[in-house]
């Protein structure tokens, strides 16, 4: 714990944990209304060693966490790589696949001794830039907050009044799995031409090795496309902008959200916030464009600080 930091009321902490492939953070903050953080720290998942071993992992950073400083929590918030399902119990779509069928919740709360509140790291990230982030900074007025995260995958989060909304079946904001384009081709939820299989990084990858025959990474295509040397480079980051227009008019068509934020790899790139702007404005249900599409400002500090915040319930 800094030294510089006095914890007058260990009562008003929050503790989060960031579960994710190859690491697990732990942090813990001062309050809500003054989220220093007294402790961060991380251990290796170790993934490869089975579902039992990651929940030992958490065991033993919460352990260190404990260690530190001094007290076990009554409550603790976890960010996973995948959805609780309040109905069954169990974990499900999560890439860390050991964990899928698994009730990770109740076998944490039984490790621990304590109460877990989870969610996915999407609706971590949506909280984490609402309570701490460019939310905060620039919409402190914001009740609605969707945040996208737009890598490997698509995923979202719904943030209201300061909360993450979870849903009923665990999947509120899951709009990487919405049909977009048939274009897209089959998806391993099941479906085809999902929104992930259209404007995720590797579905980008995949759409200009297909024209080229040529296999390069996004941010080379980018790159040759901004170098407006590529006409394929450039037919890729226009498919994006169009695509991206296309899925997220219909989120502001359902949610109407006062802001939303893009963080992910794929969120990078400036052209969303100008063309990409443009072309969600052409097909929303208005007549203007007024939602702010922003980007995030805590980087991978997002999934533990949200993760922290859940507990604040």
């Amino acid at each position: 714990m800094s030294k510089q930091i006095e914890n007058t009321d260990p009562s008003k902490n929050l503790w989060g944990i960031d579960l994710g492939g190859t690491k697990i953070e732990g942090v813990i903050l001062k309050s809500a209304q003054d989220p220093q953080v007294l402790f961060r720290t991380r251990v290796p998942t170790e993934a490869d060693q089975g579902y039992e071993h990651i929940c030992q992992q958490v065991k033993k950073l919460v352990d260190m966490m404990e260690q530190e400083i001094g007290y076990k929590p009554s409550k603790i918030g976890i960010g996973t790589p995948g959805v609780h399902d309040p109905k069954l119990g169990t974990m499900k779509n999560c890439n860390t696949v050991s964990m899928n069928g698994k009730p990770m919740k109740s076998d944490l709360q039984n490790i621990l001794g304590t109460k877990i509140e989870m969610a996915n790291d999407a609706d971590c990230f949506a909280l984490a830039e609402t309570q701490l982030g460019v939310v905060k900074e620039q919409f402190p007025d914001a009740r609605v907050v969707f945040g996208v995260i737009m890598g490997t995958g698509v995923g979202g989060g719904i943030v209201v009044d300061g909360k993450a909304i979870i849903g009923l079946q665990g999947i509120a904001g899951e709009w990487g799995h919405n049909f977009l384009d048939e274009s897209g081709g089959p998806c391993y939820c099941g479906k085809s031409g999902c929104v992930e299989k259209v404007i995720a990084g590797p579905a980008l990858e995949q759409y200009y090795f297909k024209e080229t025959g040529n296999k390069k990474s996004l941010k080379d295509i980018v790159a040759l496309a901004e170098s407006k040397r590529d006409p394929t480079a450039q037919r890729t980051m226009m498919r994006l902008v169009e695509f991206f227009g296309t899925a997220l008019s219909v989120i502001i068509n359902i949610l109407d959200p006062d802001v939303i934020v893009i963080g992910g790899g794929v969120g990078n790139i400036d052209l969303l916030y100008d063309r990409g702007r443009d072309a969600v404005k052409s097909k929303v249900f208005n007549h203007t464009l007024d939602t702010p599409i922003v980007k995030p400002i805590l980087g991978d500090s997002a999934g533990v600080f949200g993760a922290a915040f859940l507990v604040n319930y």
